[in-house]
């Protein structure tokens, strides 16, 4: 792991051109090599778009895996790059809105998505704005280590929080602190309401709206898009969601992933397809994704 990180931070040294022509050449090897995660990112697509045409899904899927190729040198570039260069990159609108809630003392949920430049938009804005991230912990330290530190570097206060410390999430909330957290996958039944996501039943997250009541938190929409010809990303606060949350768990998360398909329908190349959203479904009904192949391990023999 310490040979593969040591290799991906030379080559980021290279022109951030160079770096998106070998991102999608790594993308086209993703697409080629990874089978499992093509099929489950077309079949999001299929369920997602049936109104396409197939040649529209497979140019938007074969986009897909070049942008996820992509982002692997966007994570090295946010952890490693000089804080000047990489700011750049940045293009920021709406930065007022997070301004003008930190100057009411208020803590903001920073409503994100999935998409593959989450990494690099999350650097770019850490260098503007105090933001504290959700973090799920990787389970190679040395991984973790160098994600971490990578995370936590664009501001000396900042803290990347564990996904499941619901009470330091809800603790910096109050503080009047912001929260980096996207609610568009499929974290189970659990905590979870079905409600339609492009017009199928999805389980979707309720914890957006419980941190911003329990939190006393604005819920702040947050994207992000890679531009094209190498011109870097443009960065879009959102104003604040206004009456959220209602109170009805069903009409919130509905809320959510309305806002969450507007997003998606704007740059569906950039988003990630390849997460198994509808996984989880309502009693009785099948899930849409074939079954994983696990690799079953050859055992030594005791010679």
């Amino acid at each position: 792991m310490w040979l593969g990180l040591g290799l991906l931070w030379l080559v980021i040294h290279l022109p951030f051109a160079v770096l998106l022509k070998l991102g999608r050449l790594l993308g086209w090897g993703m697409y080629h090599l990874m089978r499992e995660r093509r099929e489950i990112a077309r079949i999001n697509l299929e369920l997602c778009f049936p109104q396409w045409s197939a040649e529209q899904r497979n140019r938007v899927l074969r986009e897909n895996f070049a942008s996820n190729g992509i982002a692997l040198f966007e994570m090295a570039i946010a952890w490693w790059w000089p804080p000047r260069r990489l700011a750049k990159l940045a293009q920021i609108e709406g930065l007022e809105h997070l301004q003008q809630a930190a100057a009411a003392g208020q803590g903001v949920v920073l409503m994100s998505l999935h998409f593959t430049t989450l990494e690099i938009g999350a650097a770019l804005l850490g260098q503007r704005a105090t933001i504290d991230g959700m973090y799920r912990e990787h389970r190679n330290a040395a991984f973790d280590y160098v994600q971490r530190r990578g995370r936590e570097r664009h501001n000396a206060d900042a803290i990347a929080v564990e996904r499941e410390d619901v009470r330091s999430m809800l603790k910096s909330l109050r503080k009047g602190r912001g929260i980096w957290y996207a609610p568009d996958q499929d974290y189970g039944r659990k905590a979870s309401v079905f409600v339609p996501l492009f017009g199928i039943p999805a389980a979707t997250v309720t914890a957006t709206a419980t941190f911003a009541r329990l939190g006393k938190a604005r819920v702040v929409p947050f994207t992000q898009t890679r531009l094209p010809g190498a011109q870097g990303y443009r960065l879009t606060v959102h104003p604040p969601l206004a009456n959220f949350p209602q109170g009805d768990e069903e009409a919130d998360a509905l809320r959510i992933n309305q806002w969450v398909e507007q997003e998606i329908l704007r740059q569906p190349e950039q988003y990630m397809w390849v997460h198994r959203r509808f996984k989880t479904r309502p009693e009785g009904e099948a899930r849409p994704y074939p079954k994983r192949q696990r690799r079953r391990r050859k055992r030594k023999s005791g010679n």
